[in-house]
């Protein structure tokens, strides 16, 4: 799978949402599960289906308008690999036209000039490309093909060259994690407008790399670290399935003596570490509605019911929605509303979504 390009800076969009609704920013629509690779991480377990049940074009379109009446947030276009759906440029086209910003999470290894040119006129407005090492054989391991890494360099040649701007998203594990400073480097040499990492959430094929999941100190010296370089770079810089890091960016703002706001910390001050059923939710292949990709509760069934009506009486959402629900070291946490911690990684270790955070250091004060 390829995460998400969250560019948040288009979506706070007006929308027909009653005020007591959290605001639907973002969400990911796996259009497929078909892929052209086979990554070690890879939460669809995504292969070269073929995969029954899919949305065809009608569906595809009527999931679209149900979306842009529920809110007008981002739709990340994911898989599997969206460039291997035909219809792919159409369904684009269909979101731009209902005033939604749509984006797209390919791997960048099937990009052309005539393929960047077509998301273009669609209206995609950027892409995310991953690149899980600083070189081909790191990158290509993680990838399960040999040629990854190239094809993805060249598809960023591509989609610059169609004016489309793109973001490298990195999945940190503890084989690359000496590695991400270096990545880093290489997403602006690049010419990236943003660097997102991602911390590995085990389900789905990554279920079976948890060996190589960095540990909960780990996670904290490099999201550390990851704050330290917001004011070396111009790239935006985005943690994401890392709601910890919203917790140490108001702790490290405190021993400066900063506030947090929008001025000083941008989107980070404004949002909350997981968007979980909250800001966010994904769409799988055969219309599922889930909090996200990691977290496999289903929420609901837009081949069977409006989309707007499971964002807003979804019961695991509300559950979602209300802080005071989760337990053990989060529920006292003095963080729980900004951090809220991974809730798929919770569910995953215990099979109760609304326990504690499994790889959070973190003792509260309470």
């Amino acid at each position: 799978m390829h995460h998400p390009p969250r560019n948040e800076s288009s979506a706070h969009g007006h929308s027909a949402q009653s005020d007591s609704l959290p605001p639907l920013r973002l969400i990911a629509w796996e259009t497929t599960r078909n892929c052209n690779l086979s990554c070690v991480h890879c939460r669809a377990s995504a292969t070269c289906g073929p995969y029954t049940g899919e949305l065809d074009t009608q569906a595809a379109f009527r999931l679209l308008g149900q979306i842009a009446e529920a809110g007008k947030p981002i739709v990340i276009l994911t898989g599997g690999e969206p460039l291997l759906r035909t219809d792919i440029f159409d369904i684009a086209a269909y979101g731009t036209a209902q005033g939604l910003r749509m984006v797209m999470a390919p791997n960048g290894t099937l990009l052309t000039a005539r393929i960047a040119e077509k998301l273009a006129e669609s209206g995609i407005q950027r892409i995310s490309i991953s690149l899980d090492g600083a070189a081909a054989e790191s990158h290509d391991a993680f990838r399960g093909v040999p040629g990854a890494f190239e094809g993805a360099l060249r598809g960023i040649q591509y989609a610059k060259g169609a004016g489309i701007e793109f973001q490298i998203n990195t999945t940190i594990t503890k084989t690359n994690l000496d590695q991400i400073p270096r990545i880093l480097s290489l997403a602006e040499q690049l010419g990236a407008v943003a660097h997102h990492i991602f911390l590995l959430v085990p389900t789905g094929r990554g279920k079976y790399i948890v060996d190589q999941e960095i540990d909960a100190r780990e996670y904290e010296e490099t999201l550390n670290w990851f704050y330290d370089q917001r004011d070396k770079t111009k790239l935006q810089l985005k943690a994401t399935c890392a709601p910890h890091y919203h917790r140490i960016l108001r702790q490290r703002a405190k021993a400066q003596n900063q506030a947090v706001t929008f001025q000083t910390h941008g989107l980070d001050a404004v949002t909350r570490g997981c968007l979980a059923g909250s800001g966010f939710c994904f769409v799988s292949h055969r219309g599922i509605v889930q909090p996200c990709g990691f977290l496999d509760l289903n929420c609901g069934d837009v081949t069977r019911q409006p989309f707007g009506e499971i964002w807003c009486n979804s019961p695991h959402f509300k559950v979602l929605r209300d802080s005071s629900q989760l337990k053990d070291k989060c529920g006292i946490c003095e963080f729980r509303k900004v951090c809220g911690g991974c809730r798929a990684r919770a569910f995953e270790a215990t099979g109760d979504y609304m326990t504690a955070e499994p790889l959070c250091l973190y003792e509260p004060a309470k």
